[in-house]
């Protein structure tokens, strides 16, 4: 517990520290959990000038309560829904990436994980005009499949070159690499990243299974360190930076034959959101290009939601009498 001294954060001078003690608070806890209106009166000091230092120590003393008021002021004033571009899709993440969390998806060979990927990063670098960093661990991204994408978008080659310029590639192949990359733009590599082309809105790791799945099994301790080590990066770039990140993971099956997502019980406490991908089979003579997204784990919405979509949205022609497709737009 905590008490309160001067100079433990700017404001908090030896006259308020004797009005605090006045008013019984003397420690952080006494603090966070007085009722700040009431005390500010008692201190003779102003509401604001009191509720900033109260913020500066719930920051410092993460362990002290907070209210839910103060969670919910935090929630409006910092997330960020995200279009992925998609209306099934977006309907399954209750309207998009959320801003500050992790969104994981999840699905076996073929299921569309890097293509939705692939979307949701020409959708915001040229729908939303803002910057993406894509860190392609399996070398399945290119600038000439990005580039297709966004011809279905504008026949202005001015345009689509703005647009992957706001598309950062890093092609990464181990997890130590990752790891270096994640923290590389946590300090300072994110700004630079924004700078004169929009701000970065969302990070993407396709996959995140990747790099981390052949180092776990076994005795391997260090592969699950190294796992913890880039979630952790991931939920906190994420939260400081007020970005989207966007994983994929590869599945497996439990011991009742059920797919489920990969990387363990461990991982699976990460993201915020996982969605699981799979084929929908159209018929057994012509490839289908559609897809089930359905929700297996949500803060927000009842889970099992299920939306079938077609991978070819992101390369739909979007032009035509009416120009730009509108946000809103449903797939018929």
């Amino acid at each position: 517990m905590a008490v309160l001294s001067e100079g433990m954060c700017p404001g908090l001078d030896e006259v308020l520290l004797r009005g605090l003690r006045a008013a019984d608070v003397k420690t952080v806890e006494d603090l966070v959990s007085s009722d700040i209106e009431e005390l500010a009166r008692k201190c003779s000091v102003s509401y604001k000038a009191l509720f900033a230092i109260r913020r500066v120590l719930l920051a410092q003393h993460t362990a002290f309560p907070v209210s839910g008021a103060d969670l919910y002021e935090e929630l409006l004033s910092s997330t960020a829904i995200i279009s992925t571009g998609n209306p099934s899709l977006d309907k399954v993440l209750d309207s998009g990436l959320y801003t500050g969390e992790i969104t994981e998806l999840s699905g076996g060979p073929g299921s569309g994980k890097s293509q939705v990927c692939f979307g949701v990063a020409v959708h915001i670098s040229y729908q939303l005009k803002q910057s993406v960093i894509f860190i392609d661990t399996t070398g399945g991204l290119t600038a000439r499949r990005l580039l297709q994408m966004l011809q279905t978008e504008t026949s202005n080659k001015e345009e689509q070159m703005e647009a992957l310029q706001r598309i950062h590639i890093f092609r990464l192949f181990d997890v130590h690499s990752l790891l270096d990359c994640l923290h590389s733009l946590r300090s300072g590599r994110l700004q630079q990243a924004s700078v004169g082309s929009g701000s970065v809105k969302a990070v993407i790791v396709d996959s995140v299974s990747a790099v981390i799945a052949p180092l776990l099994g076994g005795r391997q301790n260090e592969g699950m360190s190294l796992m913890i080590q880039v979630a952790g990066t991931l939920k906190t770039m994420a939260k400081d930076f007020n970005v989207a990140a966007l994983v994929t993971n590869h599945v497996t099956r439990s011991g009742s034959g059920e797919v489920q997502p990969g990387l363990g019980v461990s991982w699976s406490h990460i993201p915020r959101t996982r969605v699981l991908l799979e084929q929908v089979e159209k018929s057994l003579v012509s490839q289908s290009t559609l897809r089930s997204a359905t929700l297996i784990k949500s803060s927000r919405q009842p889970c099992h939601i299920k939306e079938v979509f077609d991978l070819q949205w992101w390369s739909r022609s979007k032009e035509g009498s009416s120009g730009k497709r509108k946000l809103e737009e449903t797939d018929s």
